[in-house]
């Protein structure tokens, strides 16, 4: 099968491409980007070459693989999938929650498979971590905590995105942090509290379906280095239901981890199933669970 990219920025540049190059499923139908230079540049890596244009890059491929900032992202999904393309998604899904709920349902109209790149998902430590969480959803007994505390936008590849900038890490890590929590504990219903410091401190807090619940702290602009990450649940697991499940490992090789969410990509498309547990209905649910943490922060 064949899977083209947009995007020529870092993340595509390190992750995506090299990916793609060296799964054995996928070849590369070649590289779009707005900025031709960079496209070839990073069409020399991925393989395949630099499209002309969006729609000569949908006229070479099977799939699609998105790599492009929120809006444009959530622009392009539309016509993709109208073309039949099956599609690898960045979070979140689009700009906004209007423009999110419009790529899902041409997602739907379509009836192809997508898959979000939560890359914590398909890290073999993270997923052990999950399977040994007591099936939910959890009760009121049970507390997640998650940090995600590091330095990324002071200075770095990802320092000039200026979607980053503007909401921080919320926008950037937030999504792998509540994607977990909501794994772990039950589907996220609500937020309870949530609160932005300058220059990027997020502290928010979350309802379950079992009415659990749990708290997050994240930070793209704290110095520190290596970056403080740990998700938890507390109570309702383990023997007599008191202990405390912890993972405070982040993938060392984000491009093995995306190599994974393309196997599964490649079987599902394989095998007709469309559920995807990353599909875009999930990265629509954790979008609206960010619209609601923007609207509280904004009052």
């Amino acid at each position: 099968m064949r899977i083209g990219l947009v995007g020529a920025g870092p993340w595509a540049r390190t992750v995506h491409a090299p990916a793609i190059a060296a799964h054995p499923r996928w070849s590369s139908a070649g590289v779009w980007a707005r900025r031709p230079e960079a496209a070839a540049e990073v069409a020399a890596i991925a393989g395949g070459p630099a499209h002309a244009s969006f729609e000569e890059l949908l006229d070479a491929c099977d799939a699609v693989a998105f790599a492009v900032p929120p809006r444009l992202q959530g622009e392009l999904v539309p016509a993709a999938a109208a073309a039949g393309r099956h599609l690898v998604l960045e979070k979140p899904l689009a700009a906004d929650l209007v423009a999110a709920e419009r790529a899902a349902t041409a997602i739907d109209d379509a009836g192809v498979c997508s898959a979000t790149v939560l890359t914590l998902r398909f890290d073999p430590v993270v997923r052990d971590w999950l399977d040994g969480v007591d099936e939910g959803p959890h009760g009121a007994g049970t507390v997640g905590t998650a940090r995600w505390l590091s330095g990324a936008l002071l200075g770095g590849p990802f320092a000039a995105s200026a979607w980053r900038a503007e909401h921080g890490a919320l926008l950037d890590v937030g999504p792998h942090v509540i994607d977990l929590l909501d794994a772990a504990l039950g589907p996220v219903t609500g937020v309870d509290q949530a609160r932005r410091d300058d220059p990027d401190l997020w502290r928010i807090g979350l309802e379950h379906a079992g009415g659990a619940r749990s708290s997050v702290v994240l930070s793209l602009r704290t110095p520190v280095e290596p970056t403080d990450f740990e998700i938890a649940v507390i109570g309702g697991v383990g023997p007599g239901g008191r202990g405390r499940h912890v993972v405070d490992h982040r993938p060392d090789d984000a491009a093995a981890c995306y190599g994974r969410l393309l196997d599964d990509l490649a079987t599902a498309i394989d095998t007709g199933d469309r559920r995807l547990p990353v599909g875009a209905h999930r990265a629509l649910h954790l979008q609206r669970i960010v619209d609601e943490v923007l609207r509280r922060v904004a009052g």
